[in-house]
């Protein structure tokens, strides 16, 4: 049995003789020095305010890692996905240092 996706790719196959392979750049991480990050503050409804990550390259297993450092260290929840790490709480000082530390070298605090 082969399934199509929308557009004409084959992405399923039963035959353990047809290999599927990501297509190029999916799933490759960058390495840390070459990404640039902006950490930003947001307010949301009720003045809740979240500290958010952007521009990070990488696989989902990548992201949720470093999220789950993140959030650790922070002591706050937080989520990650499609690229952002969104933490719970005002901590910019403080993910901006540990990105730093990790080997990120072009983080930068973004917004107002």
């Amino acid at each position: 049995m082969r399934k199509k996706n929308s557009n004409g790719g084959l992405v399923f196959s039963t035959d353990p003789s047809v290999k599927i392979e990501p297509e190029k750049g999916e799933f490759q991480d960058i390495s840390f020095d070459k990404q640039v990050l902006r950490v930003w503050l947001e307010r949301g409804r009720g003045g809740k305010e979240a500290t958010v990550v952007k521009g990070f390259v990488g696989s989902d297993d990548s992201l949720s890692d470093l999220a789950k450092m993140i959030k650790s260290k922070c002591a706050a929840g937080g989520s990650a996905k499609d690229g952002i790490i969104i933490v719970q709480g005002d901590h910019r000082d403080k993910v901006l240092k540990m990105l730093l530390d990790v080997g990120f070298k072009n983080v930068k605090k973004a917004g107002g």
